[in-house]
C-alpha cells in the first residue's frame, strides 16, 4: 500500500469514527439517566450533557432536618453524574470499537 492510499485509508477511518462519535453523543444527550440515595428516598434524573431534568423525594423526607435532605440530594446528584460519566464511557467506546486502535489510546488525537 502506498503512503496515498494510507492517507485515503485514514481520512475514511477518521470520518467514520467523527459519525459514530456524533451519533454517539446524540443519543447521550436524549438519555435519561438515573441516580439516587437514601434507598431510593431521593431520586435524581439527568441527560447525557449533566443537565438534571428531575428530582424526586419522597414524602417522609419532609419531615426531616434539613441538613439531612441536602445531604441526600447531593449524593442522589453525585450519583447521578458517576452514572452519565461511565454511560458517556461506554457510548464513546462503543462509537470507537472496531477501529483497530490500541489499548488506552486517547481521542481526539
Amino acid at each position: 500500500m502506498n503512503m496515498q492510499q494510507m492517507m485515503q485509508q485514514a481520512q475514511r477511518m477518521q470520518e467514520q469514527m467523527q459519525k459514530k462519535m456524533e451519533t454517539a453523543k446524540a443519543d447521550l444527550a436524549a438519555a435519561e439517566i438515573h441516580g439516587e440515595a437514601g434507598a431510593g428516598l431521593v431520586k435524581v434524573t439527568m441527560n447525557g450533557q449533566h443537565d438534571v431534568k428531575r428530582i424526586s423525594i419522597d414524602d417522609s423526607l419532609m419531615s426531616e432536618d434539613k441538613d439531612i435532605l441536602e445531604d441526600l440530594i447531593a449524593a442522589a446528584v453525585n450519583d447521578t453524574v458517576r452514572k452519565v460519566e461511565a454511560a458517556s464511557q461506554e457510548a464513546m467506546g462503543a462509537a470507537t470499537s472496531g477501529l483497530g486502535l490500541p489499548p488506552g489510546f486517547k481521542l481526539p488525537f
